[in-house]
């Protein structure tokens, strides 16, 4: 990847962060994209090498054909865009306000479809590229307590699997990744069912794959050209499985956690 141009969005932290230094340490120069300013200036100084900061709000959809033009003119071209950006829920359905589901489509969905229909028609002009989405086993099963979320990374996978299937022979390449639990602020940061933030992780989480393990297999994936990677181990790899091979099994496995207190546990292990 040395010299290639790669613009990562949700580079402050988590995934988005260790994808880019695995990226710099491979020779790439660096678009790096999210909303904390500081903290992307940090992930910059840790790159070394070539890095553009170029924060944006996600939603402001009028926004990105100016963000892309300056992305696009910083080295005149982009090899490869990472939709990582994102947020996700902790909360039933039943209890849920619209508004939730309206802000978590928007910032996981639509705000990553906005930006690579931006990108799409200058990467294929350009004879191609490399796309990196980062969905979800959640965007594979339909898993309690993320409705909202599951939705948008369902949606992640249709619209990218959509994009690869129209300009593969236009020499553009999609990976579409679903991790499981990855040592991230993704469930600090999730919604409750009143939009509030949680403030708190999930056991799963703070005990997932690191970052960095994490970034080292989706980078090794687009090595070798595969087109989707389940990022998972144990239960939640099963639940990716179990998906595709025995729906039914799986229905009953999400219904039966639902009723054996799954939701009720979660508010425990954040004091509520």
């Amino acid at each position: 990847m040395q010299d290639q141009v790669w613009w990562v969005t949700g580079a402050s932290s988590g995934i988005g962060s260790a994808l880019a230094k695995a990226l710099a340490a491979r020779g790439a120069k660096l678009i790096l994209s999210g909303r904390n300013v500081a903290a992307l200036d940090a992930v910059a100084a840790d790159c070394g090498g070539e890095a553009l900061v170029l924060p944006f709000e996600a939603t402001d959809y009028a926004a990105l054909p100016a963000v892309a033009d300056r992305a696009w003119a910083w080295q005149g071209r982009i090899d490869g865009l990472v939709n990582n950006a994102g947020i996700s829920q902790r909360s039933l359905a039943i209890e849920t306000d619209f508004s939730v589901y309206q802000q978590i489509i928007a910032v996981d969905l639509l705000a990553p479809i906005a930006l690579t229909q931006q990108l799409l028609p200058r990467m294929v002009g350009a004879g191609g590229g490399q796309i990196v989405a980062i969905s979800s086993v959640a965007g594979i099963a339909g898993v309690p307590l993320r409705s909202a979320y599951s939705a948008a990374k369902h949606g992640i996978i249709g619209y990218h699997d959509a994009i690869r299937a129209e300009n593969a022979h236009l020499g553009l390449k999609v990976l579409v990744v679903a991790p499981g639990s990855v040592r991230t602020n993704v469930s600090r940061n999730a919604l409750n069912a009143d939009g509030s933030v949680r403030g708190t992780s999930d056991a799963a989480i703070e005990n997932g794959l690191s970052p960095d393990d994490a970034a080292a297999q989706m980078l090794a994936a687009v090595d070798a050209g595969t087109r989707e990677l389940v990022v998972a181990e144990g239960a939640e790899a099963a639940i990716a499985a179990l998906r595709r091979d025995d729906p039914d099994a799986l229905f009953d496995r999400m219904s039966e956690m639902v009723q054996a207190g799954y939701a009720q546990q979660m508010s425990a292990d954040r004091g509520q």
